[in-house]
């Protein structure tokens, strides 16, 4: 691809799906079909997921050009166009100032709320990206906060509600995330270097990340868990039947902790996901399955 295309980092669009989440939820919730029925509603969550890309682009050059120090230090990095002189400054701020305008301009076409939280969004993965991404911890709440602003969107753009467990879930399943691609970069940049890539690094403690990476999945399992049996979600599809996915679930969050832990991977979440022939099946597994409970819920 065009260094351009590129540095826009196609590949991670996908995080931005979280944005449909509430729109298929409301589709099977009877109390919320109105808000999801007809093609002008999956237009307008399919324009949102769009415009995220859009900004979540802008945030990537901008945070590449903040970091083309320590990325060319960096055993892969340095392979990113701005790193590697194949992309200019200057152009690399041109496309990121037009993303932004794009993205936050037709947010405010799209919906006034929506364009509000897309500002937050913005404006706190700046922060991440000027400064909270160097300390340990909080850098990782922060990229699993930016998954939760993309869920709300989704809900916003629409007008529907979406449920504080599934928010909940989302939250755990970055952070789980989040954990896994540091440990991933503490095991590959040798303790030397791996301050001068990214801070943070040097307040994580390896063992330490493998105690949060329990915690985190087994939180993400447990919260999905309640999620699909509590009485407001029975209440809202008319089954208790979607706690048939949870193994689904729980054997996804396994084999990715394999994969973390036996295989080394984990850096970058969105190939894993893309590319892992068990975790593919898994997902096609549990969207079937989804599927055949919530269209025998229908009356």
């Amino acid at each position: 691809m065009p260094p351009l295309l590129r540095a826009l980092r196609p590949s991670q669009w996908i995080k931005n799906l979280i944005v449909l989440a509430a729109y298929f939820f409301a589709r099977w919730d009877p109390g919320q079909q109105a808000h999801a029925s007809g093609g002008a509603a999956a237009l307008r969550v399919a324009a949102a997921a769009g415009l995220f890309c859009l900004v979540s682009s802008a945030i990537y050059l901008i945070n590449d050009i903040r970091d083309v120090a320590a990325d060319r230090a960096h055993p892969i990095k340095r392979r990113r166009p701005i790193a590697a002189g194949e992309l200019s400054l200057r152009t690399a701020w041109a496309a990121a100032f037009l993303l932004l305008l794009a993205g936050l301009g037709g947010g405010f076409l799209l919906s006034a709320p929506f364009c509000l939280l897309a500002c937050g969004y913005v404006a706190l993965q700046l922060a991440y990206t000027l400064g909270l991404k160097r300390v340990a911890l909080l850098d990782v709440f922060m990229i699993a906060i930016g998954f939760v602003l993309r869920a709300i969107a989704g809900a916003l753009v629409i007008g529907v509600r979406i449920s504080p467990w599934l928010l909940l879930c989302t939250f755990l399943l970055a952070l789980f995330l989040g954990l896994c691609k540091r440990r991933h970069e503490k095991r590959l940049l040798a303790d030397e270097h791996a301050q001068q890539h990214r801070e943070a690094l040097a307040g994580y403690d390896e063992r330490l990340l493998d105690l949060l990476i329990g915690i985190a999945g087994a939180s993400t399992v447990v919260a999905y868990a309640i999620y699909t049996l509590e009485k407001d979600t029975v209440e809202r599809f008319g089954t208790s039947n979607l706690g048939l996915t949870i193994p689904f679930v729980v054997f996804g969050v396994f084999r990715y902790l394999d994969l973390v832990f036996r295989h080394e991977q984990g850096g970058r979440p969105e190939k894993v996901l893309l590319t892992d022939r068990t975790l593919i099946v898994t997902v096609l597994l549990y969207a079937l399955t989804a599927l055949a409970v919530l269209l025998g819920a229908r009356p």
